[in-house]
């Protein structure tokens, strides 16, 4: 099975998380932040990107944690 990026996103039963490409919910909350909470242990732990949306439906935030397509410039 291939690794799926981890969405967070808002639904009419509150923040939940999906994998890329599913329907299915893993979870939901009642806060966005309890959400991202979730979504960003399951991304860490299959190595892939975290995808977080606003109540619009947008893309807010991403946050790599496996093979960055984008690695930053800069190394400090």
């Amino acid at each position: 099975m291939s690794k799926k990026n981890v969405h967070t996103v808002h639904t009419d039963k509150g923040w939940t998380n999906k994998y890329e490409g599913s329907g299915r919910a893993l979870g939901y909350f009642k806060t966005k932040a309890e959400a991202q909470d979730s979504g960003r242990n399951k991304a860490m732990d299959n190595g892939v990107e975290h995808i977080i949306h606003g109540l619009n439906g947008r893309i807010q935030n991403k946050n790599s944690y496996g093979n960055d397509p984008c690695p930053p410039k800069d190394k400090k």
